[in-house]
């Protein structure tokens, strides 16, 4: 395997991060979110912005051990086909939602880039704001995909520890963790316009973990300034697998990392899935947090099944359980209650195509060329 990037083992400013997530922090966690409430009212008011998953494909080539779409798991593979994906938007424009996230396993001769690109495209045609959480791409790749519509993408290193990556990435592209930590770069090189980064929590050590993720969250911020950065804390889930991860985080942990991250990067989004419960949802609300998956599926589609005709959404299984199962609606009205206005749209399409190619050091640089990289036409 190739070197470590410097930044991921600069403990130069960790610090003050490290001592807000120690057991023995004299800082109580009353104290951190009370904090975190005021940063957060101070910075993005009272409001959850709101997105919902789309998984396009459960196809996969590599054997993550700790996923229920590993290419070793007997759970029947689907891919959506254009019209199938148009259903699903539409679906998914009758609960409210106008911000999505579409999903694919590994890159796959059933899932390739043409299709997340032709996929990509479909999607931009009828919502505002597009991302993609999939496989790693070259820059020409994620420059095509902004081309077609794609305003961000999410990509989980999962464990920042090295070591524990090898093992728990038993076979396949995912296999290579200096390539995946590098994705982001390519992304924003790409001309991407935001990235979101976060960690499995429960594969590794959470508060070795959290560190590193914060280092990488700085290490772009740096370079890429103008970009839009966000954080998610997953915990893991029961999946098909089976998996049981070595390094539990209770609700108490998650709040404190939570509130530190906050309080350590105030202008961040911080976001959280329906893989939390409601209540601990309801209660990181406004302290925090300012973003959320609402109604969400984890199987390949599953907007658009209604009861009378969901063969396929009864028999299948997930990527991950859900826990949090409220309807939009119900939990809008959570929200309100607790005086946070949901907004389902907070992007016009007017602002989609690839941000410029340029970052801080070629900026402050004026007399480097900006180099515009090939682009692809959208199918």
């Amino acid at each position: 395997m190739r070197a470590l990037p410097e930044w991921l083992t600069d403990n130069r400013d960790t610090a003050a991060l490290a001592a807000m997530l120690s057991p023995a922090s004299s800082r109580s966690l009353e104290t951190l979110a009370a904090e975190s409430r005021a940063i957060t009212l101070r910075r993005f008011g009272r409001t959850m912005a709101l997105y919902a998953p789309l998984y396009l494909s459960n196809y996969c080539s590599s054997g993550c051990i700790y996923c229920g779409f590993a290419s070793d798991r007997q759970t029947p593979r689907h891919r959506l086909e254009p019209d199938e994906i148009r259903r699903e938007l539409a679906a998914m424009k009758k609960i409210g939602i106008s911000d999505i996230l579409l999903l694919t396993g590994e890159r796959t001769v059933a899932a390739d880039f043409d299709y997340l690109q032709r996929s990509v495209a479909i999607a931009a045609e009828e919502m505002p704001r597009v991302s993609v959480e999939a496989f790693p791409m070259s820059v020409s790749e994620y420059r095509a995909l902004a081309d077609c519509g794609c305003t961000g993408i999410t990509i989980y290193q999962e464990t920042y520890n090295s070591e524990r990556y090898e093992a728990l990435h038993r076979w396949g592209p995912k296999k290579d963790f200096i390539d995946r930590i590098e994705t982001p770069e390519r992304a924003l090189d790409g001309g991407i316009k935001s990235v979101g980064l976060g960690i499995l929590l429960g594969l590794s050590d959470p508060v070795e973990d959290t560190l590193s993720l914060y280092r990488h969250v700085r290490h772009l911020g740096r370079t890429w300034w103008r970009a839009g950065l966000s954080v998610s804390f997953p915990r893991m889930r029961p999946q098909t697998g089976g998996y049981e991860p070595p390094f539990p985080v209770d609700d108490h942990l998650l709040a404190r990392i939570i509130f530190a991250f906050r309080i350590a990067l105030p202008d961040t989004e911080l976001v959280l899935s329906t893989r939390e419960s409601a209540t601990f949802r309801d209660g990181m609300a406004g302290l925090g947090i300012t973003r959320m998956s609402v109604e969400s599926k984890t199987t390949v589609g599953g907007y658009s099944v209604s009861d009378s005709k969901n063969s396929r959404e009864k028999r299948d299984e997930g990527q991950f359980e859900i826990s949090d199962n409220r309807t939009a609606r119900e939990f809008c009205a959570a929200l309100r209650n607790q005086n946070i206005e949901p907004v389902f749209k907070n992007w016009e399409p007017s602002y989609n195509g690839p941000s410029a190619r340029i970052n801080y050091e070629r900026e402050v640089d004026r007399s480097a060329s900006t180099i515009t990289p090939e682009t692809e036409t959208c199918h």
